[in-house]
């Protein structure tokens, strides 16, 4: 039998690499989006090159997919814009280009996706990389937010829209993973594990997620939260800007630096 067909964006570096080298060991056939074509991938994926906020983005990487043979039955939204602004310092074009990458593209590619995969009999799967922040906003990043509260509002809408074609549309909304941004390691090791359980967020955990979606197919318009419980602390700040937070006392029980980056 052929090896099913699995998309995932942001494949180069970071959550996105990860998450395609898990799939290719699943035994998926993988098509790993990058941005540019000297971007690397993984040995056994296929490249598809489309810069995200272009408005033909979805046909650049289609193209690719429909080369293939066979219809996707996995599409992993998890490429993203992620720079920071704020309230008394919104930069129009940056807040442009954010909904272009985080919410026009990836409801675009899911698009693509449920035309070719829906009505066909077989369980088809959208899963959207979306941010625990979500459940309790701060206002740092704040067109980053935006763009995936949107992002967050399409889950919804098209999971309601292809449940009848069989396509499931699902989110995964992590906590902190890797470092963030300009954020140093020591600084990140003081934050990952800043919740509740003391657990920081792993990629694997991001890939166990998803293994779930794969396997739950009565699973759609739902969004798996892994944030160890973060959301219930409602921090005022975005975690890697927490240094001087009294939950970083060396007392706190939410923090358990034995945890590795």
């Amino acid at each position: 039998m052929a090896r099913p067909i699995a998309i995932v964006t942001g494949a180069a570096r970071r959550i996105g690499a990860h998450l395609v080298d898990a799939l290719l060991a699943r035994g998926w056939q993988v098509v790993a989006h990058v941005r540019r074509d000297s971007d690397e991938v993984a040995d056994g994926a296929v490249k598809a090159v489309a810069d995200l906020a272009a408005a033909d983005c979805a046909r650049a990487i289609f193209a690719v997919v429909d080369g293939l043979g066979g219809a996707p039955r996995l599409l992993v939204n998890n490429a993203a814009m992620f720079e920071d602004d704020r309230l008394g310092a919104l930069d129009p074009d940056l807040f442009e280009a954010h909904m272009r990458v985080n919410a026009r593209a990836p409801a675009m590619l899911a698009e693509a996706f449920a035309r070719r995969a829906g009505g066909r009999g077989e369980d088809a799967l959208v899963v959207n990389l979306l941010d625990a922040k979500l459940a309790a906003p701060n206002p740092d990043f704040l067109s980053y937010t935006l763009a995936k509260q949107a992002l967050a509002g399409f889950t919804d809408i098209a999971a309601r829209a292809w449940a009848g074609e069989g396509v499931r549309v699902n989110a995964v909304a992590p906590a902190l993973m890797l470092p963030s941004g300009a954020q140093g390691q020591r600084d990140f090791e003081k934050v990952h594990a800043l919740n509740p359980l003391g657990r920081g967020v792993r990629p694997d955990d991001v890939v166990a997620a998803i293994d779930y979606l794969l396997a739950a197919t009565v699973v759609t318009g739902q969004t798996l939260w892994l944030d160890g419980g973060q959301r219930f602390m409602a921090l005022d700040r975005d975690v890697q800007f927490l240094e001087n937070s009294p939950f970083l006392d060396e007392d706190t029980q939410f923090l358990d630096e034995r945890n590795d980056a």
